[in-house]
């Protein structure tokens, strides 16, 4: 198997440990030469930015040693991953479709010229003069990088002084952004009211299983997108998440997805069901931990039967699950996270995880893309399950101080 991820991907680790139960061996490709962590070492290095390269010397690699199977982590990786796919005839989807899932722009259109609903949308250019460009749209709106994940840079504004700083602020994340069209565009689109869900699940040949609908109880209003809570099964009406699997698989095949996994976020108001983000890839961050199907598979393992050839079955368990993304409360240097005993000993939680190390720099959103960590829970029901994550979260006292910057005068 061909794992393909960013140095650091929280998915690399499972991936490597279900191939490892499963007798799987695993390649992966990073760009972590000189990394610490051996899978990474040890696997084969190529440059991201190369994509050209970076297939040949993948292909080489094929020539000595097949592949079954390839599998991208994230959406960095994704469009690499296809056209290696493409190239050694394995099972995977067209690059031009993993581009539009990637690009919020392209989709939007493809949604469009699809007949799908989507908001009133328009792309921004950075080097040309703003006020134009921003002139005559509909309020609320919300602004977006062309290509970020994690709801980094995304920033509601509800009139046109909001929205000028919006756009000053997302500019100055997005400058560092490798490809020079996302660097200096941004989307700008009418924010979407309703109650927010994310949809998990596994394409074959076109057709949409959904392996789970996770229900997100915080509003999510903005000015910032931070999500919180997970809970799992779904409370809506079964007529409206079989909507939502119809609308997930209209909109896979009006991008031209065909192969894999799917990552999904929607939208539901009166109006009906709104694709908000689709990606070819599973979940983020640890969440995938969740997923128990009660033929004793992991996500993970779906995914990696899927990309070899030899698919499962999969029965969800009974019973609810959750997580909390562990907010980070504000800017500055962590200290250190209390509580955390108190919040494990909460009934129906089963792990508590600080990803982030005391004496690291916490950064936000809109421009932070990271959670201080997770909460899991188990529990007999969805309300239980929630009840739990907020009471293990307020058992949480994060301890931060201010990062003093030295301005050139004072140094």
């Amino acid at each position: 198997m061909l794992l393909i991820a960013p140095h650091g991907s929280y998915r690399t680790a499972p991936f490597i440990d279900t191939a490892a139960r499963h007798a799987v061996e695993v390649l992966v490709v990073s760009e972590g030469r000189y990394s610490l962590v051996g899978a990474y070492a040890d696997g084969l290095h190529v440059d991201f930015g190369d994509p050209d390269a970076a297939v040949e010397i993948i292909t080489e690699q094929a020539v000595a040693n097949p592949f079954s199977g390839v599998i991208a982590t994230d959406d960095a990786t994704t469009e690499l991953a296809c056209r290696v796919a493409s190239r050694l005839g394995l099972p995977g989807n067209e690059p031009e479709a993993v581009r539009i899932a990637r690009r919020k722009d392209l989709a939007r259109g493809a949604l469009a010229q699809a007949g799908v609903p989507v908001p009133a949308f328009r792309t921004i250019d950075l080097e040309r003069p703003l006020t134009p460009q921003l002139r005559g749209l509909a309020y609320p709106c919300v602004v977006k990088p062309l290509a970020m994940s994690a709801s980094r840079g995304v920033i509601r504004a509800d009139a046109p002084e909001q929205l000028m700083e919006a756009v000053l602020c997302v500019e100055r994340i997005v400058a560092k952004e490798s490809d020079p069209f996302e660097r200096r565009r941004l989307l700008v689109e009418t924010f979407i009211p309703g109650v927010e869900v994310a949809v998990e699940g596994l394409l074959t040949a076109g057709s949409l299983e959904v392996l789970a609908i996770f229900d997100k109880p915080d509003p999510l209003d903005g000015p910032y997108f931070e999500e919180t809570y997970y809970i799992t099964p779904s409370r809506l009406d079964p007529v409206v998440q079989t909507g939502l699997r119809d609308c997930v698989e209209t909109a896979c095949r009006a991008y031209g997805l065909r192969e894999g996994p799917v990552h999904a976020e929607c939208r539901i108001n009166r109006d009906g069901i709104r694709i908000l983000e689709l990606a070819p890839r599973t979940i983020g961050g640890l969440c995938s931990r969740l997923f128990r199907f009660g033929v004793g598979y992991s996500l993970e393992e779906l995914v990696l039967f899927h990309a070899i050839g030899t698919p499962r079955k999969p029965v969800a368990d009974r019973g609810a699950a959750g997580v909390l993304m562990i907010p980070i409360p504000k800017a500055g240097v962590l200290r250190r996270v209390e509580g955390v005993r108190a919040a494990a000993e909460v009934p129906y939680i089963e792990e508590v995880v600080i990803q982030v190390r005391d004496g690291y720099e916490l950064v936000p959103l809109p421009e932070g893309s990271s959670y201080l960590g997770f909460i899991f829970c188990r529990a007999p029901d969805p309300q239980s399950a929630e009840t739990a994550l907020r009471r293990a979260h307020a058992e949480l006292n994060v301890v931060i101080a201010p990062r003093w910057r030295c301005s050139e005068s004072a140094c």
